[in-house]
């Protein structure tokens, strides 16, 4: 008799292996629940199908696209494969406690939830602390998703759903790249309850080859399509997308790689947008003030205990 596993684990990979095999490790020794591990090989062309191939645990499940179809395209893969009546999502540069898919389910079936999140920290390449974020209270998730950028505390690896719901809803807009998360958050917020986890239970990678840095996606071109797509939400709320939180937060990324013509075009981007003279100012200071762009001072932050 085949039994069912408490939660499906879901990871979209593409030409990563070098990452992806601490995060399906971190994945594969999850403490007192039954898991499978649904990863979805987005057409890569490096070592990444042989190494999958010859890993030994019948926990794992692959499922490939001969091409590449973007990361929301296999998340949904993902959800149409799961067996479990919970999904969690894991990125494949980012790692989790042993403890994380047990303290989410205990949360959701205590109180009756949709879906859960917790609280992470950010760690470099090194395997400082460099940032923790805290998970919201649920009852202000809604508020800080219409209002500024995407709160959740290392996105997609944070979150644990419930599969029916998630199909229903027809899982990750696959018009979306950068904010597909984003969205689904804001649906699923709007289907049920939420329950928010305070432990820190994610550790979220900061590297040279994060998706902001590296895809060639007009990220304020989704962000007009997000507002609009939830446009009757914030107003009957009676609250408002606002742009330059993501604006700064997508030239933040840029002046931490050292690229200061990307720092000052996304400001002045969020300037004219948004009507953002601060942004304007931004931007200057970003295009002649030489320390401006380039690492931040390395003031690392207490390990949780469970990081190796």
């Amino acid at each position: 008799m085949t039994i069912r596993p408490d939660v499906s684990v879901v990871i979209p990979t593409r030409n990563r292996w070098s990452f992806l095999s601490r995060t399906l490790a971190s994945a594969l020794a999850q403490e007192d629940v039954t898991l499978e591990v649904i990863v979805i090989d987005d057409g890569s062309d490096d070592q990444t199908p042989d190494r999958l191939g010859a890993v030994d645990d019948a926990r794992l499940r692959v499922f490939r696209h001969e091409r590449s179809l973007g990361v929301a395209r296999a998340r949904n893969t993902g959800i149409e494969r799961a067996r479990s009546a919970w999904i969690a999502f894991l990125d494949d540069d980012d790692t989790w406690s042993p403890a994380k898919l047990r303290t989410q389910l205990a949360a959701l079936r205590t109180e009756r939830a949709v879906f859960a999140y917790a609280s992470a920290v950010h760690i470099d390449e090194a395997g400082n602390v460099v940032a923790v974020e805290r998970a919201p209270e649920p009852d202000a998730l809604v508020p800080q998703l219409l209002t500024s950028e995407n709160p959740m505390p290392a996105g997609c690896s944070n979150v644990v759903a419930a599969r029916d719901v998630l199909r229903r809803l027809g899982g990750f807009d696959e018009r979306l790249f950068h904010l597909a998360d984003w969205d689904l958050w804001l649906r699923l917020a709007a289907s049920g309850a939420a329950v928010a986890c305070p432990e820190v239970l994610v550790a979220y990678l900061k590297h040279a080859g994060n998706m902001l840095t590296v895809a060639d996606r007009d990220i304020f071109g989704e962000f007009a399509y997000l507002s609009a797509k939830h446009r009757a939400e914030g107003a009957r709320r009676g609250l408002r997308f606002d742009g330059v939180p993501l604006s700064r937060w997508v030239a933040s990324g840029h002046r931490r790689a050292g690229r200061r013509r990307d720092a000052a075009r996304a400001y002045l981007r969020g300037a004219v947008a948004f009507r953002s003279p601060g942004n304007a100012m931004r931007a200057i200071n970003v295009m002649f003030n030489p320390g401006a762009v380039g690492p931040e001072p390395l003031s690392p932050l207490p390990r949780p205990s469970w990081l190796p």
